[in-house]
């Protein structure tokens, strides 16, 4: 378990969840399972450690088969939807 310091953004209380982190990485989208992210319980607002970023980048930067692929929905945002 990981240590956070008070949220930044409001002073309140960070815990540490394990939850799936969405990134673009060379115009691919890449979804890392499980990873640890502190987490508001006051403004829900969440961090990423260093330690934990590193971590993520050293993985896209020396890829390696992944553990599953699923396929993703893609759709165009309209404004006039009724």
């Amino acid at each position: 378990m990981n240590k956070y310091g008070d949220c930044i953004f409001c002073g309140g209380l960070i815990e540490e969840k394990l939850m799936p982190r969405e990134i673009r990485w060379h115009g691919k989208l890449v979804i890392f399972e499980d990873v640890p992210t502190g987490v508001c319980t006051q403004c829900g607002e969440k961090f990423i450690l260093p330690h934990v970023a590193k971590r993520i980048d050293t993985t896209l930067q020396k890829p390696k088969p992944p553990r599953r692929t699923v396929n993703v929905p893609v759709y165009q945002y309209q404004t006039d939807v009724a």
